[in-house]
């Protein structure tokens, strides 16, 4: 049992709501540095070792007014530019109270819409802005939001074990973002998906919401480890919908396809499915070395963990069986193209013969 003093004790921490969107095809991170007047993002995360988590090219970072938001806490802003054409918004709100406030805020923030369309008009304003640094950008934005309820650990405070034992249904209705009872499966379903490195420390990581508790310093990684995983999400759907629409063109050129001349026509489409195979194979490369473990085994399994449950994984495997298939039908567009050529050049051959043999018929009559 926990102690009572424990027990009754409010619980302290905070709400982030994340909003990324998937602005453009690159950021140039020197150029909006110089346009905004900030200083270089740095390139490790906030961690007691912060030399084992780095980004290749950190992302830079601006904060913003939160105003004409009702009916939620004042909050802060903040927004990130990635260099590979993330826009992320980060709303932060103090949280103080017991477990039913918390399952009750989960409840409220996830249902609310105003954060997803005011993070959009912030977002374009911003964009609009710092357009000059944007590489590509696209008419058409993806976007992804996520929830975070973080409650910090004290030296007072409950252990994890205590924790999960006590309030792991209240938990589990946090990270569902649901005020009702649970199954008892929903409950394990939930509490199995969780990581703790120390006795006073635990996360829980949902599709769309998370629960951290730790201390500040310790929560700092793990809140931008979740928003990275996020960020990376957002790249590779951009991925599967880019492969997508142009299988589908190629799809649509085969299907027209009708006579033997209509092969010659194929050597343009399969040059364009292997030049996006290869633009893509480029990006995911980039995407999969923007950041880098080293040494610290527990910031990996805590990043493969959220990139598993926020989709990051199954959108990885989808384009990857899309750049597979990319590939099988560059071999066999090539081949219909070589095949067409070839009988257009055979033809020629023999229409040149066939107008030899006539002059050469034609002189001796």
């Amino acid at each position: 049992m926990l102690n009572p003093s424990r027990q009754d004790s409010p619980l302290q921490g905070s709400v982030l709501f994340f909003a990324l969107f998937d602005v453009c095809e690159e950021i140039d991170l020197g150029e909006l540095v110089r346009m905004l007047g900030l200083k270089p993002g740095v390139r490790s995360f906030k961690h007691s070792a912060p030399e084992y988590v780095r980004f290749q090219r950190a992302p830079v970072e601006d904060q913003f007014d939160v105003t004409g938001i009702s009916g939620f806490p004042p909050m802060t802003g903040k927004i990130k530019y990635f260099d590979y054409g993330v826009v992320s918004l980060v709303f932060e709100a103090p949280f103080q109270g017991g477990w039913e406030d918390m399952v009750e805020s989960a409840s409220r923030w996830l249902a609310s819409t105003e954060f997803e369309l005011y993070a959009e008009k912030v977002a374009r304003r911003k964009v609009a802005e710092t357009s000059a640094a944007l590489i590509h950008p696209y008419e058409t934005w993806l976007s992804e939001d996520y929830l975070v309820f973080y409650v910090e650990s004290q030296d007072n405070s409950p252990t994890a074990s205590e924790l999960r034992a006590q309030h792991g249904t209240d938990i589990a209705r946090v990270v569902r973002g649901d005020p009702n009872t649970l199954s008892s499966q929903e409950y394990e379903e939930v509490l199995r998906d969780s990581i703790s490195y120390y006795p006073n420390d635990l996360a829980i990581i949902g599709w769309n919401a998370a629960f951290i508790y730790d201390t500040k310093v310790g929560a700092e990684t793990t809140i931008q480890l979740l928003e990275y995983a996020n960020s990376q999400l957002l790249e590779f759907r951009h991925y599967d919908e880019l492969l997508s629409k142009e299988l589908v063109s190629v799809n649509d050129a085969l299907r027209k396809r009708g006579g033997v001349f209509d092969k010659w026509r194929l050597g343009r489409e399969a040059s364009k499915l292997q030049a996006v195979a290869v633009e893509i194979t480029e990006l995911v490369e980039q995407a999969d070395n923007s950041i880098k473990f080293l040494s610290d085994m527990f910031s990996a399994r805590l990043y493969r963990l959220a990139a598993s449950k926020v989709g990051v994984q199954d959108y990885k495997r989808l384009v990857n069986q899309k750049l597979h298939t990319a590939e099988a039908l560059y071999d066999f567009l090539s081949r219909q193209f070589h095949e067409g050529r070839g009988f257009v050049l055979e033809l020629m051959v023999v229409i040149i013969l066939v107008i030899e043999l006539i002059y050469l018929f034609r002189g001796k009559m």
